[in-house]
């Protein structure tokens, strides 16, 4: 799973509708919202990231400004890693701990700047790995896991389905946050990012090369689900959702164009597969 902060609602639709439809791989990996959101589908909770969307991130307590300026972190970690999932809105940890397949994360290490993937723990209430995953330039502080620095994993490998290949994966679906024909281009806020992190030369490379790699992935990744080698699920729009989009109306629209896309798209991934092909689930997502 791709991240994309809010814009990761999207995927949501589409894991909630592969929970619907029984469908659990052996291996997930996610970067940044990616695996912020994608544990939620491991633990086999269907509806929970969009109550979170609709529910908590226009909540004061989740994201702004002032926690920015008060904390260093847009986003207010206590709140969103700590009293969501361990008070609010309960994270199964008894179902996640019981999937029997591998998780990791992808997180960039902040001195050689090189994409790390570290295996998501169980029974972490804190999430310090899916943290150090989603800690984007600027809007966090970098994350300490272990002996090591990280920052967000999409600086080094934004769509990790490279890392899936070397782990033998021979059937694999990338959830996009973007449309096909997206092009990414440099952001206004990379030159206060490169003079922020002027001590990690390496951080700042990625900062000046993420466009250019990302386009390149995202080309590789399109050659190789036309040959039928991976198979891409992505929305045909985003409907003007931004990174730090808080409006639940805008949230609920792209998630349940994960959920269009999805069902659009199941039988060919059935087929994809190798799965029964069966009729599409037509319960609401």
């Amino acid at each position: 799973m791709e991240g994309g902060a809010s814009r990761t609602i999207f995927s949501c639709g589409v894991t909630d509708v592969l929970l619907e439809e029984d469908i659990m791989p052996d291996y997930f990996i996610g970067v940044s919202a990616g695996i912020a959101y994608g544990v939620s589908y491991l633990s086999k909770q269907k509806g929970r990231n969009l109550t979170i969307a609709q529910k908590y991130m226009n909540d004061k307590r989740y994201m702004g400004m002032r926690h920015l300026l008060k904390k260093k972190n847009y986003y207010n970690i206590p709140f969103v890693f700590g009293e969501v999932p361990n008070k609010l809105l309960a994270f199964d940890y008894d179902t996640f701990e019981a999937y029997q397949g591998k998780v990791e994360a992808c997180v960039t290490n902040i001195h050689t700047g090189k994409a790390e993937y570290i295996e998501v723990p169980r029974r972490d209430d804190k999430f310090d790995v899916l943290v150090a995953s989603c800690a984007l330039p600027i809007l966090f502080q970098p994350v300490k896991v272990g002996k090591h620095y990280y920052l967000d994993g999409g600086l080094s490998d934004s769509i990790p389905y490279g890392h899936a290949i070397q782990e033998g994966c021979d059937k694999i679906l990338v959830i996009l946050t973007r449309e096909r024909g997206y092009i990414k281009k440099p952001e206004r806020a990379g030159d206060i990012s490169r003079r922020l992190y002027k001590k990690y030369p390496n951080i700042v490379e990625d900062l000046k090369t993420r466009p250019e790699r990302y386009n390149a992935c995202i080309q590789d990744l399109m050659e190789r689900e036309k040959s039928g080698e991976i198979f891409v699920i992505a929305p045909e729009t985003t409907h003007g959702v931004g990174r730090t989009e808080a409006d639940p109306e805008k949230l609920t629209l792209l998630y349940e164009e994960g959920c269009k896309q999805a069902r659009a798209q199941m039988e060919g991934l059935k087929q994809y597969l190798e799965l029964p092909t069966s009729p599409i689930a037509s319960s609401a997502c």
